[in-house]
């Protein structure tokens, strides 16, 4: 069997796998990366990129809809149509632009991507199935770098096959559906939702919870359930799911009063959360410690095995890329030598739903429930000129701070575009701003981000503009 040897052996190749194998090849650590599918993983490939490209896709092709009859900017447009095919072909070149993009960086920097399917033998040695050639590859390595990211959750009552769907086949589809049911009211499951039905498909969501967005606290997404109303998506909540039909063409749910319905769908996209993947790869000859479903590890991403780490979603919520990268970063920079450790004042969480809701830190109820004393306030986007210029007055922002001395432990907002003020919330907490901090510094008008600053003056009692 062909041997290698390498310092830093890294499975995965998605956000937080190929960061942490850039950073340990730029600090001169012998790297190798090992990818079964396509660099870039689930969030390049089959999650945040290709969502993101048809969630702007159907926004636009919405916004010409809204334009074919009378418009109060006084624009006005034909019956307007999309070529789906097209729209599938410009998101898949997006993505291929920056997956690629991913590998010429693994290559500028001279780390070795091995592409083949993983299987641990223990914790310094993985034999890879590799493409390339006939018989497997065997990699010996020093330190052993897990990150293998999460799946799809599926559903006893609905697996997936035929016209029941993941996230995965509905951001490729070949055809717009008639009707599609969505089975989870969470961000992935309204996010597809909406942009099926911007793109002209009738919508209807189940979720088990009483109201959508459950794991979002309900000020922040009344504005999204106001906003599903309007587009016509009905919402049946406090539901489970019983299963399809016997012909296959509606699904059969029922109420909390134990009602049974049926719901019509062409297809039928389940989106109710991820996990960990950890089966198919040999994880289990680690005997990790393990935190439910997810690998366990400290502040510095180790596991329980010596010179063996994990980071992402193989490691549980949050199962954001950005957590992943800083992570893959961090553990790079540990195993070159620095000292460092994984403790973010906050990781901000974005949906990506219409409105869009951002999340930084702690909520008015999460900071009562962590025993502080603190103050809040919000200013809403009614009262902000760009967003009057923007055609849309809904939503607000909203700061969170300890009454003593003013430090902020969180923000939140809803409305159109909120997801560019993650960076700014992210900021404040992570450099320990107070509220004078926010509102004594001098935010561009008009633009979206004074109503941060409006939010932070409000909380002090001098709100200028409410």
């Amino acid at each position: 069997m062909n041997t290698q040897a390498t310092t830093l052996l890294v499975i995965g190749g998605g956000p937080g796998g190929y960061v942490a194998a850039i950073r340990a090849a730029q600090l001169g650590i012998a790297t190798t990366l090992v990818e079964g599918a396509q660099l870039g993983g689930t969030c390049l490939n089959v999650g945040c990129i290709p969502s993101k490209a048809l969630i702007h896709a159907a926004g636009e092709f919405d916004k010409l809809g809204h334009y074919a009859g009378k418009s109060a900017l006084g624009i006005q447009v034909q019956s307007p149509s999309i070529d789906l095919a097209q729209t599938v072909r410009w998101k898949d070149g997006v993505v291929a632009r920056l997956t690629g993009g991913v590998s010429s960086l693994l290559k500028k920097n001279g780390v070795q991507v091995v592409t083949g399917w993983a299987n641990i033998i223990d914790g310094r040695t993985v034999e890879v199935r590799a493409q390339t050639t006939a018989e497997p590859l065997r990699i010996v390595c020093e330190h052993l770098l897990l990150a293998s990211g999460s799946q799809a959750l599926e559903l006893p009552a609905l697996p997936f096959g035929g016209a029941v769907i993941s996230s995965t086949e509905a951001l490729s589809p070949p055809s717009l559906p008639k009707r599609l049911l969505v089975v989870g009211a969470g961000y992935i499951g309204l996010e597809l939702g909406i942009t099926y039905r911007k793109l002209g498909a009738e919508v209807a969501v189940v979720e088990a919870q009483e109201r959508v967005l459950p794991a979002y606290d309900e000020e922040l997404t009344r504005p999204v359930a106001a906003s599903l109303k309007l587009l016509g998506i009905y919402a049946h909540l406090g539901c489970t799911v019983q299963g399809l039909t016997a012909k296959g063409d509606a699904v059969r749910i029922r109420s909390a009063e134990g009602e049974d319905l049926e719901l019509a769908a062409d297809r039928v996209l389940v989106a109710v959360g991820r996990r960990a993947r950890t089966e198919g790869w040999g994880l289990e000859t680690l005997a990790l410690e393990m935190n439910g479903h997810a690998v366990r590890i400290d502040d510095q991403c180790r596991t329980s095995m010596h010179h063996v780490w994990a980071i992402g979603d193989l490691t549980g919520e949050p199962m954001l890329a950005h957590r992943a990268m800083a992570q893959g970063e961090m553990v790079a920079e540990i195993v070159a030598g620095k000292r460092r450790r994984f403790a973010p004042a906050a990781v901000p969480a974005v949906c990506f739903t219409d409105p869009e809701i951002v999340v930084v830190g702690l909520g008015p109820q999460e900071a009562l429930q962590a025993g502080l004393d603190c103050i809040h306030a919000m200013f809403p986007f009614a009262a902000n000129g760009r967003s009057l210029t923007l055609e849309s007055s809904g939503g607000f922002v909203r700061v969170v701070a300890r009454r003593d001395n003013h430090l902020i432990v969180g923000w939140q907002a809803v409305g159109r575009g909120v997801s560019e003020l993650s960076t700014a919330f992210s900021q404040s907490l992570e450099m320990g701003a107070c509220l004078e901090d926010v509102a004594g510094t001098i935010h561009a008008h008009p633009t979206l981000g004074e109503a941060v600053m409006e939010s932070a003056m409000r909380a002090l009692g001098r709100s200028l503009h409410v």
